[in-house]
């Protein structure tokens, strides 16, 4: 039951990461070229009130766009006492983009969610977690504009994204600007040698709940925290019955169902467990770190070490 959830997290002394990723449906996920629309405002006052009724604090990954159009949803964030990352400028993959290009990105969502929120970003997310393997000169960039982590790198064999021989906890990442930069990587449920997806988005949506609620268990008796992640356009139910346009039927069946469950799911999901945003964890980076790195020094065409044993 979830008292016995919540006593198995608390007595591991874990506190979980709870993340958002702050975005308009329709912009992100159909067109990047659609407006953004006064829905992320409601959505995100609706996840907003939700952890200030659970007295849990978040860390918010916001799209550039949204604090260009809607700076006061940003200055609420803040103000509410969340941390404030950088979801990217117009939720674009990574992967589509060129050094140069994804820099100017980063740059100009700093610039405007800085603004909005009168607060410094320390890290990053990735649009649809899309730095893949051969994309993790991002993590340099990232470091060399001064930002302090990034949690974009799925530790699984996806078919659209993922980065399978990343680790599955925290890890340092050495690069050419700063020795400390760290990676929190998304959770994943490891079965007879499989990893899979857990505790966030679609997952978190149509799996059983017990799959979430197992992945962050077993990471907690580790002693390592559970990297989760949201969106708050998935708990407006009537979303996509109310955009005026047709939505295609296989896009509908799964960006749509089921998000009746994801407001009672997460309201239970913060009561089963301890919360906290991702900067609570940056104090004590290097013990949360260990000894797993992500070598990104190496000279120009040579394969990223990930390593276990070198210091940071």
């Amino acid at each position: 039951g979830s008292l016995a959830a919540r006593g198995d997290s608390m007595s591991h002394g874990v506190r979980n990461i709870l993340t958002f990723d702050v975005e308009d449906w329709p912009q992100s996920t159909l067109d990047s070229n659609l407006p953004i629309t006064t829905r992320v405002r409601d959505n995100t006052a609706r996840i907003l009130d939700l952890l200030a009724e659970s007295g849990v604090r978040a860390t918010f990954f916001v799209l550039g766009l949204v604090a260009e159009h809607f700076p006061d949803v940003v200055r609420r964030i803040g103000a509410a006492g969340h941390e404030v990352g950088s979801h990217g400028g117009r939720h674009l993959p990574v992967s589509t983009m060129s050094p140069a290009q994804f820099r100017e990105d980063l740059r100009r969502s700093l610039r405007l969610i800085e603004n909005a929120a009168g607060l410094r970003v320390r890290g990053f997310r990735a649009p649809d977690f899309s730095i893949r393997p051969d994309g993790l000169w991002a993590l340099s960039i990232m470091a060399e504009e001064g930002l302090e982590y990034d949690s974009s790198l799925f530790p699984f064999s996806g078919p659209r994204y993922g980065v399978p021989q990343a680790f599955r906890t925290p890890c340092l990442v050495r690069c050419p600007a700063r020795s400390d930069f760290v990676e929190f990587p998304l959770t994943t449920l490891e079965i007879f040698g499989v990893r899979l997806p857990a505790a966030g988005g679609g997952y978190f949506r149509l799996l059983p709940y017990g799959v979430t609620r197992c992945a962050i268990r077993r990471l907690n008796r580790a002693g390592f925290p559970s990297t989760t992640y949201f969106h708050p356009y998935e708990a407006d139910v009537r979303e996509l019955d109310s955009l005026g346009y047709p939505v295609p039927l296989r896009t509908r069946l799964s960006q749509g169902f089921l998000r009746s469950r994801v407001t009672p799911r997460l309201r239970r999901l913060l009561h089963d467990f301890a919360w906290g945003p991702v900067e609570d964890w940056l104090v004590d980076r290097h013990v949360l770190a260990g000894s797993r790195l992500l070598d990104l020094t190496g000279v120009s065409g040579r394969p990223s070490r990930w390593s276990v044993g070198a210091g940071p």
